[in-house]
């Protein structure tokens, strides 16, 4: 996608199409469905079937809610989140939140280096694993540091249609459908703690804290990108036609990424929870079990969307801790920027990258840590949605937008039920 031109009217609004208004919120939910996240839904698909589809209905309202706020904060204010934490909060709430997403993100860039390079041996055969994570990792870096945002963006624009192969798989296979409607309208509850953990690990993959961080910075780099853009609370006139934008953009992208999710646990729960497969620990595990019950097209389908939405999550988790460790020191942090105006910044995207590379080389297992790494991520978003859920109603940061009541309530409540599947995971470790 060339970059998204601010409007400052709803006329010139009008002039673009609503494809090209789509950015910031389809890639941050289109990133929400990595390889780490595909086997956090396969686990749950394939552990207790039909039975998790409702947690994807749950999500999609929560989902919007929380990245409308990142959105309208990195657009109204011109500064992503980790910044406006620097500037009005304690330094320690700060570097521990930024602490605890760039070790979260580094080792989902292992998971899914990893991922991405068992499904494409399992696709082409070869050698060692290692050297095809290699290879991904390297392309995804150059790829970032040499192509700038309003180019790189468009490439990873066109990524986004990778995820459609899991759409597609699932009408390669035989669906009960009135038993899906079932299900998803009326779910069946556990108490059970594995049941509780799993709900815990989609929601944490599902609304994960570097979505956050990336929406509101991409928000920022899409005003960059426009000399005629500014901060919305110095622009009010700019306001209406960008909300209307923030709108659309993120209402479809978090739709599709639920729409994906919502088929991937379809697929392993009508596949392999009903051969008996109940243990996936890898999406590319995944793919190899469907072979032998759905087919060779459902088995390159699945696998050719692990390496497509690698190549897209790869950028946005090591971009997001970027953003906010630059924003957490006040250094220049823009994908718009070359690598020596912006050292600090390009420094974490490559660390990062090459970290997670290197782990799939070591003795620790990024796989195995993953499920957890969601788990995780489900826990630690609740303070920092609770901070977002701050700064919005804050007049000194969102000027007179700050946000409505309407999605304040939405924001809070998102915030509450995260809450609450965390206690009520903790709560079932000790039964």
């Amino acid at each position: 996608m060339a970059h998204v031109k601010v409007a400052v009217s709803s006329e010139d609004v009008g002039k673009v199409s609503w494809l090209k208004k789509l950015g910031p919120g389809l890639i941050t939910g289109a990133a929400d469905d990595d390889p780490s996240g595909i086997a956090t839904y396969s686990q749950a698909g394939a552990q207790f079937g039909l039975s998790m589809l409702w947690t994807v209905w749950l999500t999609y309202p929560l989902m919007v809610g929380i990245q409308v706020i990142s959105a309208k904060i990195g657009r109204v204010s011109g500064h992503g989140l980790a910044t406006n934490m620097r500037q009005h909060y304690p330094a320690k709430l700060l570097y521990s939140i930024v602490g605890l997403l760039l070790v979260a993100n580094t080792i989902n860039i292992a998971a899914d280096v990893a991922a991405m390079a068992d499904a494409l041996k399992l696709m082409v055969g070869g050698g060692p694993t290692h050297w095809y994570a290699v290879g991904f990792g390297v392309v995804s870096l150059l790829l970032q540091i040499f192509i700038p945002y309003s180019r790189y963006v468009r490439v990873l624009k066109w990524l986004t249609l990778s995820l459609l192969a899991y759409v597609a798989t699932a009408f390669v296979i035989h669906i009960p459908w009135t038993q899906v409607v079932i299900n998803t309208m009326l779910p069946h509850l556990s108490w059970q703690p594995a049941y509780i953990t799993t709900v815990v690990a989609v929601f944490g993959t599902t609304i994960s804290p570097y979505l956050f961080f990336w929406q509101a910075s991409q928000e920022v780099e899409e005003q960059h990108a426009n000399p005629q853009a500014k901060a919305l609370k110095k622009a009010p006139e700019q306001a209406e036609a960008n909300f209307r934008r923030i709108k659309l953009d993120t209402y479809i992208g978090m739709g599709f990424s639920n729409l994906v999710a919502f088929f991937i646990i379809l697929t392993t729960a009508v596949t392999l929870n009903m051969h008996g497969i109940t243990e996936i620990q890898t999406s590319a595990q995944a793919a190899s079990a469907l072979r032998p019950i759905a087919g060779d097209f459902a088995f390159w389908l699945f696998s050719a969307g692990i390496i497509g939405t690698g190549m897209l999550a790869i950028p946005v988790l090591a971009g997001s801790a970027a953003y906010a460790l630059a924003g957490a020191f006040n250094w220049r942090n823009s994908l718009e920027l070359k690598p020596n105006k912006a050292k600090g910044f390009y420094s974490i995207i490559v660390i990062s990258t090459l970290i997670g590379v290197g782990l799939c080389f070591t003795p620790i297992d990024p796989i195995k840590a993953l499920y957890w790494s969601a788990v995780i991520n489900g826990v630690i978003s609740v303070p920092i949605m609770a901070v977002m859920m701050l700064m919005a109603t804050r007049a000194d940061i969102m000027g007179q937008f700050v946000i409505s009541r309407r999605l304040k309530v939405l924001g809070w409540v998102c915030t509450v039920v995260m809450a609450i599947a965390v206690i009520a995971m903790f709560w079932s470790f000790g039964q």
